[in-house]
This record gives structure tokens, C-alpha cells and sequence, in this order.
């Protein structure tokens, strides 16, 4: 009702004013006739008394006689008479009077007519507006109409809006909620890691004193079987020859360190089992014999990282081919991935390729007779791959993401093992170090990280000015490229950088030889570089026309003999310089319609694989 009354009230001012403009135009107009009117009246009024004046005065039918009794009149009313004037007079006046009067009359007719017409003007004009007016009005009605019904789906979407405003309001009191019980379990979670860490720190500790303790115990049973050789006798027929095989005999019994004690009793009796000639050469020989015992031992603790003194593990050598295939031509073309492959590498086998893409997933190819066949998906990984990696030993492969972390797997499961999450911006480079169980990632956080896999923790931080986009791992080296045009050195012994050597362009790759003497870097100056680790300095540039890196992360890698440097251009083709002579070797061109992120070599030298922006695997023979 309120809102019919808030319509009706401007439909009826309205009305009201044109009713009145009306009324007004009405006034105006009659206005026009009032003093026309009353003339007309009169008019018509002396004319009626004229004409029964005219009946009443007409002469008689004997025009003699009309004559006579009007010369007669004439004579009696003559100029100076005070009687009516004759008939004539008055009909001659009447005639004027009648022809003024008719000429009034034509012009009042005249402008009646004038009138009549302005009036049918203005009463169609009236029509006009009316049925304007009329149109306006349903035009009004159905803007109502319209307002009416948008208002009450303003009301519904209202009532709508605010339910859903308590709604979310329910929903943000729920994540506050969840986000403290979250907060909450991470705390938790922190606190139950560090107590695990320190578990595992004092299970370690009391591992490696026990470990002390038992080759204390070993050093104290050796030297006392050792002393009980020593009271023995050793026949003087025996050769010096023969004594310095026992001696060394000895010795290598000593460095085997048998757990048993009688077992080393029965061979420490049976080695020594001899008399001696001299009691001189007994002390000498048995003196040198403990000398060496001793400084053996100390040079296995020396060696040991650990508190207990336990080597430290490294991995077996990779066989390396003696002399690299160069590539001709394309053996196998597949649509890898979902979306932009990043990454390609093989494992030390030759046998398995890995590729890591934009989609999230690493997908695992054997290599067999020049095609690609499918092995296994991994996933789990929280962001795009931008590196891939196998261990030396070929069951483990490390990937960095975009996700702030790497994900460890290993090889034959699908789902992901370790993740080592402590960056702060996207990783892009994870490398397998030498030793066992230990890794380096590099960020655009500024920083690069050195992991223990055992513990999943990271063991070191180096924060550097520049974003990484590459690392690699030495037996104790560790070098990283960067955006700010460096390559940087650092010692896993030493706290601090080693050596700087700056390139022209930002460093999008790096790739150490087998022998780890040379260093080759790809920048995106669209150029490579031969760094000679052993001076520390560029040995070569390579360049060509068309070549050019088509992005931040795009790689180029050593074949596995050093002979050839290998890179992908950003009009999809592979170039192959020579090292040797610093040629450009081969360009091989065809598959690729995209630009190359990444290249690599397998280790027995036959194959080479590519990966590109659209999504395209191509396995090279």
C-alpha cells in the first residue's frame, strides 16, 4: 500500500497540471470571443427590429397613390418640419444600415469561420496530447509495474545477500577456528619434530660412544694380543722375508678387527706362534708393528664426519662412456605432458629418461630400441617441476617445484617420500650430492640449502644476493649460478663464498664434467661458457647465428665424454658445439616448434633427449 500510495501521489500532480493548462488554454480562447459575442448579439438584434420596422412601413400596391401620399409627405415634412422623416429617407438609411450590417455580419462570419477553424485545430491537438497523455499514463503504469517488481527482487536479493552474509560470517568464524586448531597441531607438530631431532641427535650420540667405546675396547684387545706376541719366541731359522709376512699379516688381521675375541686370540697364536733370535729385534719389529697400528687407526678416525668416527658414504662411480654419439636425427616424438615440460634427465643406466613438467607430475620412459615407452607417474609434487634429478645410484630422484620445496621419491613408487620444504620462494635447482643421503637445492629466495635426506632437515643455509637458478654438486664443491650474472663458489667445509667468477648474462644453467675440472654455463646472453675449474677462468665462449636461450630456466649439459656442449635455441632447434676446438658441430632442427627449456645426455653416450614449451619429448639417436 505504501508503495502505491508513493506512485499514485506524482500521477495525480501531473493530471492536475495539465487539467489546469487546459482550463488556462479555455480562458484564453473565450477571452478572444467575449466582446465578440454581445456585438454579434446586438447585430442580429437590430437586425430582427429593422425587419419588422421594414414589414410595418412597406407603401400600398398603387404606386399613385404611394406617390401621392409621399409627395404629400415630403410637402407636409419638408426641411424645416419637427415630423418623422419620409419613408424613402428611412428606407435609404435602413439600405445602408442593412449593407453595414451585412458587411459586419460577412466579417463576423468571416471570423467565426477563422475561429471555427482554430478551434478544430486545437480540439485535434487536444486529441493528440489526450492520446498522448493516454500513452504516457500505460507507459507510466508499466514503469510501475517494472519498479514494483524490481523492488521486490532488490528486497529478495537483499534477504538473499544477507543470509549469505551470515553465512560467510558463520565460515570465517569456522576458519578462525580451524586456522588456531591448526596453528595449534603445527606447534605441535614443531614441538613433537624438534623432540624427535633431539631423540635422534642423543640416539646418535650414544650410538657413536658406543661405537667409541667398542673400537677403544678393540685398540685395547689388540694391543694386548699384541704384547702376548711379544713374549713369544720366534725360531731363528725363520728369513727376515718370512718375519715381514708375518708382521704384515698381523696387521691386516689387526685393521679387520674381528668382533670375536677368541677368534683373534687362535690367529694372533698362530701368527706369532714363533721364537725370536734377539730380544733387540723383537722390540723393534713389535714397536714399528704398533706404530703402524696405531696411525692406521688414527687415519680411519680422521677420516670419519661423524663423532664415532664413521666414513662417511659415498656412492659408487657412474661408468662414463669413452667417446659420445653425435646425434642425427629424431627416433621418438611424444606429447609428454599436460602443459610446458621444464625438465629432462636420465638415469645412470641409460635406460630410464624422467621428465618433469608445468602439470605437476614427473612421468618415468624406458629407453628401448631408440623409442619411448611409458613406466610410471609420480605426483605429489605441490607446484610446477622446474629440475629433476637421479641419485648416483639411480633409486632415488629429486625434483624442485615451484611449491617452495623439493619432493624426494623413490623409484618405483608413485606417491612422494621426503619433502624438503624451508624456502620461501619458488626452487629452481635440486641436485643428489656425491655422499650418500645428502642434497642441495637452490631458490629464488636467495638462498641455497644443503639437506640431510636421512633426517629430511636442512644442515646448512647460504644466503647469497642474487636469486639461483642452478646448482652443482663436486665432492666437496658446491656451485651455483645466478641472476646477477655470477657463478658462485662454495666449500662444504667452509662458512663462507670461495670463489666468484661473473659471466655476461644471467646464468640459466650450470653442468660440471664427469672428471669435475670443467664447468659449462649457459646465460642469456645466448651464449655458453667453458669454465677451467682448475685456474678458475673462462677457457671457452660458444655462439651462433639463430642461437638464442629462449628463457631463465633453459638448460645446456656436457656430453658424457666432454667432448660436446649441448644446448636448445627458442626456435626449437639443438646445437652441438665442439669443445675440442670450439666449433659449432651440429644443428639439428625438425620436431621442435617451440622453444627448448631443456637437453640432456645419457651416460653411455648414444642418446639424447629434448623437451619443449609445447609439451614435446623427442628422443634423439
Amino acid at each position: 500500500m505504501a508503495g502505491s500510495c508513493g506512485i499514485g501521489g506524482p500521477a495525480a500532480l501531473w493530471k492536475r497540471h495539465i487539467v489546469r493548462q487546459l482550463r488556462q488554454r479555455d480562458r484564453t480562447q473565450k477571452a478572444l470571443f467575449l466582446e465578440l459575442v454581445p456585438a454579434y448579439n446586438r447585430l442580429l438584434e437590430k437586425a430582427e427590429l429593422l425587419a419588422q420596422f421594414s414589414e410595418k412601413v412597406q407603401p400600398e400596391p398603387n404606386d399613385a397613390t404611394l406617390a401621392t401620399h409621399q409627395g404629400s409627405w415630403e410637402k407636409e415634412s419638408g426641411p424645416d418640419s419637427d415630423q418623422v422623416p419620409s419613408p424613402a429617407t428611412l428606407r435609404v438609411k435602413w439600405q445602408e444600415e442593412k449593407e453595414g450590417l451585412q458587411l459586419v455580419c460577412g466579417q463576423m462570419a468571416y471570423q467565426v469561420v477563422e475561429k471555427s477553424a482554430a478551434l478544430g485545430t486545437l480540439e485535434s491537438e487536444l486529441e493528440e496530447r489526450q492520446s498522448r497523455l493516454a500513452a504516457l499514463e500505460a507507459r507510466v503504469a508499466q514503469l510501475q509495474e517494472a519498479r514494483a517488481q524490481q523492488t521486490r527482487q532488490v528486497d529478495s536479493r537483499r534477504a538473499r545477500n544477507a543470509a549469505q552474509r551470515a553465512a560467510y560470517e558463520a565460515l570465517r568464524a569456522r576458519a578462525r577456528l580451524q586456522e588456531a586448531a591448526l596453528r595449534k597441531l603445527e606447534e605441535e607438530a614443531r614441538d613433537l619434530l624438534e623432540r624427535l631431532v633431539q631423540r635422534k641427535a642423543r640416539a646418535a650420540a650414544e650410538r657413536n660412544l658406543r661405537l667409541e667405546r667398542r673400537e677403544r675396547a678393540k685398540q685395547a684387545r689388540v694391543s694386548q694380543e699384541l704384547k702376548k706376541a711379544a713374549k713369544r719366541t720366534v725360531s731363528i731359522s725363520e728369513s727376515p722375508d718370512t718375519l715381514g709376512d708375518g708382521i704384515k699379516e698381523g696387521v691386516e688381521m689387526t685393521l679387520a678387527l674381528p668382533a670375536e675375541p677368541e677368534f683373534l686370540e687362535s690367529e694372533a697364536g698362530e701368527k706369532w706362534k714363533r721364537p725370536f733370535r734377539s730380544a733387540s729385534a723383537t722390540s723393534l719389529t713389535l714397536s714399528r708393528c704398533v706404530d703402524v697400528v696405531k696411525s692406521l687407526l688414527d687415519f680411519k678416525k680422521r677420516r670419519g664426519h661423524s663423532v664415532g668416527g664413521v666414513p662417511e658414504q659415498r656412492y659408487q662411480s657412474i661408468p662414463v662412456c669413452v667417446a659420445a654419439r653425435l646425434p642425427t636425427s629424431a627416433q621418438d616424438v611424444l606429447d609428454a605432458h599436460f602443459s610446458e615440460v621444464n625438465a629432462v634427465r636420465f638415469g645412470p643406466n641409460s635406460s630410464l629418461l624422467a621428465t618433469g613438467g608445468a602439470d605437476r607430475l614427473i612421468h618415468l620412459w624406458n629407453v628401448v630400441g631408440g623409442r619411448l615407452e611409458a613406466n610410471h607417474t609420480l605426483e605429489g609434487a605441490g607446484g610446477s617441476i622446474t629440475s629433476v634429478d637421479f641419485d648416483p645410484s639411480g633409486s632415488q630422484i629429486l625434483a624442485a617445484t615451484y611449491n617452495q620445496a623439493a619432493q624426494l621419491w623413490k623409484v618405483g613408487e608413485a606417491q612422494s617420500k621426503e619433502t624438503l620444504s624451508g624456502h620461501t620462494d619458488k626452487v629452481t635447482a635440486a641436485k643428489f650430492k656425491l655422499t650418500r643421503h645428502q642434497a642441495v637445492t637452490g631458490s629464488r629466495d636467495r638462498t641455497v640449502k644443503e639437506w640431510d635426506l636421512c633426517r629430511a632437515s636442512c644442515s646448512r643455509t647460504i644466503n647469497v644476493l642474487s636469486y639461483c637458478n642452478d646448482v652443482v654438486c663436486g665432492d666437496h664443491i658446491i656451485i651455483s649460478g645466478h641472476n646477477d650474472q655470477m657463478i658462485r663458489f662454495w666449500d662444504s667445509r667452509v662458512p663462507r663464498c670461495i670463489q666468484v667468477i661473473p659471466v655476461q648474462g644471467r646464468v640459466t644453467s650450470l653442468s660440471l664434467s664427469h672428471d669435475q675440472l670443467h664447468l659449462l654455463s649457459c646465460s642469456r646472453d645466448d651464449t655458453l661458457k667453458v669454465i677451467d675449474l682448475r685456474v678458475n677462468n673462462i677457457r671457452q665462449v660458444f655462439s651462433a647465428d639463430g642461437f638464442k636461450c629462449g628463457s631463465d630456466w633453459t638448460k645446456a649439459v656436457f656430453s658424457p665424454d666432454r667432448s660436446y656442449a649441448l644446448a636448445g635455441s627458442w626456435d626449437g632447434a639443438l646445437y652441438i658445439w665442439d669443445v675440442n676446438t670450439g666449433k659449432l658441430e651440429r644443428s639439428l632442427r625438425g620436431p621442435h616448434c617451440a622453444a627448448v627449456n631443456a637437453v640432456a645426455w645419457c651416460y653411455s653416450g648414444s642418446h639424447v633427449a629434448s623437451v619443449d614449451q609445447a609439451r614435446k619429448i623427442v628422443l634423439w639417436r
